[in-house]
């Protein structure tokens, strides 16, 4: 195994000498031709560079180092050609891998706060225990529900939440990058019409996967749960509801969350660049900074719509016949009329501490993840 490599490099060097010699006569160039499938004389030295690709490539494989974010140019291919099928520097795959880790430790690290937040905003039957909630502070919900349910009730649903942030966020982030790249926005230069367009496309996917898992997560979330557990509130919602309750706020969640994403991913790459001189000034505290930044003020736009979105993927456990309609809307019109235009801010404390850490987390992880992949 260890002899191999020298063997080819032995072999490549007396070939290209070979190849140069013959440069003297013109019936040695047409051999030369015929031999590599009609290369000119010009391509010696591509066909050098090919040679030192092919013993880096058998060397690494000799020493078992195998990377799966980067593609060993095939022999005979010029180390100098792009890799279609790479965006910034690293394949679908590899960024399926980076945003898979990435959103499972941001949802499951940031469960508690969504905890609050979901119990802030929720609608509770007259006379329940919960309906004062909305009007607490941050401090009391806290307190309120570790003294019912304990610090365990922090985390209910969070089961939900590990099983579908990660394929959401792997599928998310892999398409961003594809959008990213096919608009321009790797492009030097800031380009936040296109990095806004690039998250519009990817979150229309990442949120088909994220609603029913939200859904089911929001139910266990609520005070006195009627639920046992993930599995047991998901078979009572397919049971008596239907497969629609899954989905029952989608529409809700693209209308929120495709301006949601808009500003938060043209925000933090523009605070990236803002930050950093260049590439080689892209630190992890620049990464956290500008994704907490991002997090936050697409988080605090956007919570009128949030509070829409609880309601309509909670009512069903708490009040079925409270919203007949599922459109965006109506919906919010009648909050605003039943309980006062303050109601569409209720929870914004909880969600803009929540996405602000929770993108830090992110994206910091992200780009962590991409740089393990790429080998740095």
């Amino acid at each position: 195994m260890c002899a191999a490599p020298r063997e080819i490099a032995r072999h490549t060097v007396e070939h290209s000498g070979r190849l140069i010699g013959s440069r003297g006569t013109h019936t040695a160039v047409q051999e030369t031709a015929a031999e590599t499938g009609q290369w000119s004389t010009g391509t010696v030295a591509a066909r050098a560079a090919s040679a030192a690709a092919i013993i880096s490539a058998v060397g690494a494989a000799t020493l078992g180092l195998q990377n799966i974010a980067t593609e060993v140019p095939p022999p005979g291919a010029s180390t100098s050609a792009p890799n279609a099928e790479s965006y910034d520097g690293l394949t679908f795959v590899s960024h399926m891998i980076a945003g898979s880790v990435a959103g499972t430790i941001e949802h499951t690290a940031m469960h508690p706060v969504d905890t609050i937040k979901t119990r802030m905003q929720a609608l509770h039957p007259p006379g329940h225990s919960g309906s004062m909630i909305s009007r607490s502070s941050l401090r009391e919900v806290l307190r309120t529900v570790v003294q019912k349910d304990g610090v365990a009730g922090l985390y209910r649903g969070v089961g939900a939440v590990a099983a579908g942030a990660g394929p959401a966020h792997a599928l998310h982030f892999a398409i961003y990058e594809w959008a990213k790249e096919s608009l321009g926005g790797h492009r030097e230069g800031f380009h936040p019409v296109e990095t806004a367009a690039a998250g519009c496309v990817a979150t229309v996917v990442n949120d088909a996967l994220m609603t029913p898992v939200d859904s089911v997560k929001q139910r266990c979330q609520l005070e006195g749960s009627p639920y046992r557990g993930v599995m047991d509130a998901a078979r009572q919602m397919l049971r008596h509801e239907g497969i629609g309750a899954f989905f029952k706020s989608y529409r809700t969640t693209l209308v929120m969350n495709v301006p949601f994403t808009a500003m938060h991913f043209s925000v933090y790459e523009t605070a990236k660049k803002l930050l950093c001189q260049d590439l080689d000034d892209e630190t992890l505290r620049v990464q956290l900074v500008a994704g907490g930044l991002a997090g936050g003020c697409a988080a605090a736009v956007t919570t009128p719509l949030d509070v829409v979105k609880t309601r309509l993927q909670t009512s069903g456990a708490t009040d079925p016949a409270k919203y007949e309609q599922t459109a965006v809307l109506p919906t919010l019109r009648q909050i605003v009329r039943e309980e006062g235009i303050q109601a569409l801010w209720q929870g914004i404390k909880p969600r803009v501490l929540f996405h602000i850490p929770a993108a830090a987390v992110c994206w910091g992880t992200y780009e962590t993840m991409k740089n393990v992949l790429r080998g740095n």
